[in-house]
C-alpha cells in the first residue's frame, strides 16, 4: 500500500485544494498607466479576470476506483477542504466587516504591468520600419510616438494584399526540378477556384512583441498582420448564408472590409465537398509524389534527369461524436484544407479522425451505420474526409495486457482516450502508409496566419537543425530579448550542458530494460559528440516536431511523469521526455516504431510522453520549434528565464505546480489569455472590453501577426453590450 500511496502524496498539489487555484486568472493591478505605454490606448484600468479554460477537473478526472489509499487521500483532502472553507469564510467575513483592502495577488506575475497595445486596431497600421514595440516603449518610459505616426482612426491606412507563401509553381526553375503542379478547384466542374487570403503590409503601432520564439529564426513574415475579414472572409465570414457564407459580422466593425471582396469572389460553400475536392486534387498531381524509376534502356538512363519527389503529409484533426462544429470551426477547417491541400497541388490531405464514444454502435460491421454515424455527427461538407474509431477498436488492435504499470494517477483505463489518445494515431498511420508525415492536430487550436507558410517554414527550420545539442535546446524556451540571436542561445545551452553532470543526449538512449526493439542503424552517431562540428542531422527531416519544450519529467512534479507501462519494475523507470499538448508532426518512421513498441513489446506511456520518448529511446531527430508566443504582461526578462528555464526545484517547474505562470501566454494547455485575445480579434467583447462600439470609436478591429493559439474552448461572444 505504501508504494501506491506515497507517489500520490508526492503528486498532490495542496494549492489545488483552494478554489482560487482552479480559477486562477489575470487581474490588472494599480500602478500601471496604460495611456503612458501607448497614446493610442484609452482603455481605463480596471480589475478583471479571465479563467483558465482547462480547470483541474478536466485535466484530472475523478473517474477513479476508490482503493484504500485513495479513500485515505480523499478523507485527508476532505478535512483540509472543510478546514480551509471554514477558515476562509471566517476571514472573508472578518475582512468585510473591517473593510480592509483585498489581499495581494497570489502570484508575482499578476503584479506585472499589463500590455494594452495588442488591442490597437487596424487604423494604427505603420510599416515594420516605423513600428515600435510596446515593450520598448514601456522599458524606455516613452510617452509619445515619433512624429511619423498618424492620428489614429478606425480606417485602415493601407491596402490588403493576397498573401502567397507558395513556390512559383509555374516558373521554369521550379519545373526543372519538379513535376508540374496542376491547379485544383473546389467543384467538379473546375469553375470555383481555390480562394486567396489577405494580409495588411504593416503592423499596428506599438503592437507587442512575442516573448518566446522568433519570426526571424523561423523565416516567417513579421511585417504583416491579419484582420478577421482578410483571414476568414474568403471562407464565408462576413457575407450572408443566402450567398453561401456564414454571416457572423452583422454587428461587426467592418470599415474597409469591402477591399477583400474586390479581389476575391464570394464562394457558395453550401455546395462544397472537401473530400471530393482533395481526392481530385491528388489524382491530378499524383505524379509529383510517386517514386521514380530509371528508364530501362541505357541511352534514356544517360539522358534522364529525375525530378524531386514531394513528401505527402496527413493533417489529422482529432474530434469525437457530440462535438459542436461552431461556424468559427468551419472557417478554420476550410482554411486548413484550402491552404494545405488544394493550393499545394495535394501535398497534404486533411483528415477528420472522429472518436465514436458509444462502443455499442456497430460501425465496423455495417457500412450503412458507419456512414450514418458520420452524417449524424459531422457537417456535410466534411463527410468525405472523416474516419471513425472507437476505444473498442483500440482494445482489439492493441490487446491487453500492458504489464507492470509504474503509476496511474488518473485511474483511467489504458485504452481510454485519456491515457490512450495516441493509439488511434498509430492505427491511422498503419491504415494510411502512403504518407511520409502525420500532423496530430487538435480542434481547439487556431492560427491567425497562413497555414502553409507556418507548416513549411517550421519544417524547413527543423530540417536544418544539427543534432548536436538539439535535445538540450529543445528543452528550453527561447527568449530572444534575453538570449540574443539563435547562435547566442545555442552557445548558452551548450555551456549549460557541459556543466550538467548528465551530459548531452547523443544517439539512442541506453538504459537497463527487459527487452527493446532495435533502433534504426542511421540513428547511431557517425562520430563522437566532441568530434562533431554541428554537422550530423543537418538536412535531415525531423521525426518529431513539437510546439512546447521537450522536457525531462523526472526533473519536475508533472503529475503523469510515471505513467509508464510494459517496462520491468525490477529496473529503474526508463528515461523519458514530454511535450505538453499532443499536437506535433510525426514521421512515418517514428509512428512505425511506436506501433511496434506498443503492439509487440507492450510498451506505452501517457500520450504527451510516448512519442517524444520513442524518439529518445531510438535516437530519432526531435525538435521543439520556437514559434512566437505572446504574453499579456511585461515580464522581467531575467525572471522569465529563471521561472521557465531554470526552476530552483521540481515543484517550481512550469510543467508542474508552476503551470500558473503559463496562464498569461498565448499557447499552453491552460492558457486563459489565448482565448481572450482570440475573441477580441474576432470582434467580441471580452472582460467588458472591446466589441463593435469600441472598435468603431477607437482604432478599428484588431490586426494580429501570425500567432498559434491554444486552447480556444469557445469563440462566440457578444459584439455589443447589453442595453
Amino acid at each position: 500500500m505504501r508504494a501506491a500511496f506515497f507517489p500520490r502524496v508526492r503528486a498532490m498539489n495542496p494549492l489545488k485544494l483552494l478554489s482560487i487555484r482552479t480559477n486562477v486568472s489575470y487581474e490588472q493591478l494599480p500602478g500601471y498607466e496604460s495611456n503612458a505605454s501607448s497614446p493610442y490606448s484609452s482603455i481605463s484600468l480596471k480589475k478583471y479576470r479571465w479563467r483558465s479554460p482547462s480547470p483541474g477537473g478536466e485535466r484530472f478526472p475523478m473517474l477513479v476506483k476508490m482503493s484504500l489509499s485513495r479513500m485515505l487521500m480523499f478523507a485527508i483532502t476532505t478535512v483540509l477542504c472543510l478546514g480551509l472553507i471554514a477558515v476562509g469564510g471566517y476571514r472573508s467575513h472578518h475582512k468585510m466587516e473591517e473593510k480592509k483592502e483585498p489581499p495581494k495577488n497570489a502570484y508575482p506575475w499578476e503584479s506585472f504591468p499589463r500590455f494594452e497595445a495588442l488591442y490597437n486596431g487596424i487604423g494604427t497600421l505603420v510599416t515594420k520600419e516605423q513600428w515600435i514595440s510596446e515593450q520598448e516603449l514601456m522599458r524606455q518610459n516613452l510617452s509619445t510616438l515619433p512624429e511619423l505616426t498618424t492620428t489614429p482612426s478606425s480606417t485602415p491606412p493601407m491596402e490588403p494584399f493576397a498573401f502567397n507563401p507558395y513556390s512559383e509553381y509555374t516558373s521554369d526553375e521550379y519545373k526543372e526540378h519538379h513535376y508540374e503542379v496542376r491547379e485544383c478547384f473546389l467543384d467538379d466542374e473546375e469553375k470555383v477556384k481555390a480562394p486567396e487570403i489577405f494580409a495588411y503590409p504593416g503592423l499596428p503601432q506599438n503592437m507587442t512583441n512575442p516573448f518566446f520564439g522568433s519570426y526571424d529564426v523561423l523565416n516567417l513574415r513579421d511585417d504583416v498582420c491579419w484582420d478577421r475579414f482578410g483571414r476568414y472572409g474568403p471562407y464565408g465570414y462576413g457575407y450572408d448564408r443566402e450567398e453561401g457564407g456564414l454571416g457572423m459580422a452583422d454587428q461587426s466593425e467592418k470599415v474597409g472590409s469591402g477591399k477583400v471582396w474586390k479581389q476575391q469572389v464570394k464562394i457558395d460553400y453550401r455546395k462544397v465537398d472537401w473530400g471530393a475536392a482533395q481526392q481530385k486534387c491528388f489524382e491530378k498531381n499524383k505524379r509529383r509524389f510517386e517514386n521514380q524509376t530509371d528508364p530501362k534502356d541505357a541511352k534514356s538512363r544517360a539522358e534522364w534527369k529525375p525530378k524531386r519527389q514531394v513528401a505527402r503529409q496527413a493533417y489529422i484533426l482529432r474530434s469525437y461524436t457530440g462535438y459542436t462544429y461552431d461556424d468559427h470551426q468551419l472557417l478554420a477547417m476550410r482554411a486548413m484544407i484550402n491552404e494545405l491541400s488544394l493550393k499545394t497541388g495535394g501535398e497534404y490531405d486533411v483528415h477528420l479522425l472522429v472518436q465514436v464514444r458509444d462502443d455499442s454502435i456497430p460501425i465496423w460491421t455495417d457500412k450503412e451505420i458507419y456512414q450514418k454515424t458520420i452524417q449524424d455527427h459531422v457537417p456535410e461538407e466534411f463527410w468525405g474526409i472523416t474516419t471513425l474509431w472507437s476505444e473498442e477498436l483500440m482494445r482489439l488492435y492493441y490487446p491487453a495486457p500492458f504489464p507492470e504499470n509504474f503509476e496511474n494517477p488518473s485511474g483511467q483505463p489504458i485504452h481510454g482516450v485519456y491515457r490512450g489518445a495516441h493509439f488511434p494515431l498509430f492505427w491511422f498511420s498503419q491504415q494510411h502508409p502512403e504518407y511520409d508525415f502525420y500532423w496530430n492536430w487538435e480542434m481547439d487550436l487556431r492560427y491567425t496566419g497562413h497555414y502553409y507558410e507556418f507548416n513549411r517554414k517550421i519544417t524547413e527550420w527543423a530540417k536544418e537543425q544539427p543534432r548536436k545539442g538539439l535535445w538540450e535546446r529543445s528543452a528550453r524556451y527561447y527568449i530572444p530579448e534575453f538570449h540574443g540571436n539563435w547562435t547566442d542561445f545555442a552557445k548558452t545551452v551548450e555551456q549549460e550542458t557541459f556543466l550538467d553532470a548528465a551530459g548531452p543526449i547523443w544517439g539512442p538512449a541506453v538504459f537497463p530494460n527487459n527487452g527493446m526493439l532495435p533502433s534504426p542503424n542511421e540513428t547511431k552517431p557517425p562520430r563522437s559528440y566532441l568530434e562533431d562540428d554541428y554537422e550530423w542531422g543537418v538536412g535531415e527531416e525531423a521525426d518529431l516536431i513539437t510546439f512546447n519544450p521537450l522536457f525531462d519529467p523526472a526533473k519536475t512534479n508533472w503529475v503523469f511523469k510515471d505513467d509508464v507501462d510494459g517496462y520491468s519494475r525490477q529496473h529503474p523507470i526508463p528515461p523519458r521526455r514530454v511535450a505538453i499538448i499532443t499536437v506535433s508532426r510525426l514521421s512515418k518512421r517514428l509512428l512505425d516504431l511506436a506501433h511496434a513498441e506498443t503492439y509487440k513489446m507492450k510498451h506505452t506511456m501517457f500520450p504527451e510522453m510516448w512519442p517524444p520518448t520513442i524518439a529518445l529511446h531510438h535516437g530519432l531527430k526531435a525538435a521543439y520549434v520556437p514559434h512566437p508566443v505572446y504574453f499579456d504582461r511585461l515580464w522581467p526578462l531575467d525572471y522569465m528565464d529563471k521561472i521557465f528555464n531554470h526552476p530552483e526545484k521540481p515543484t517550481d517547474s512550469v510543467f508542474g505546480w508552476g503551470e500558473h505562470n503559463q496562464l498569461g501566454s498565448s499557447f499552453y494547455y491552460n492558457s486563459g489569455f489565448a482565448g481572450a485575445l482570440w475573441r477580441r480579434w474576432f470582434g467580441y467583447i471580452e472582460n467588458n472590453e472591446g466589441g463593435a462600439w469600441h472598435e468603431l470609436t477607437q482604432t478599428g478591429r484588431l490586426c494580429l501577426r501570425s500567432i498559434l493559439f491554444h486552447p480556444i474552448k469557445w469563440e462566440r461572444g457578444p459584439a455589443t453590450a447589453d442595453p
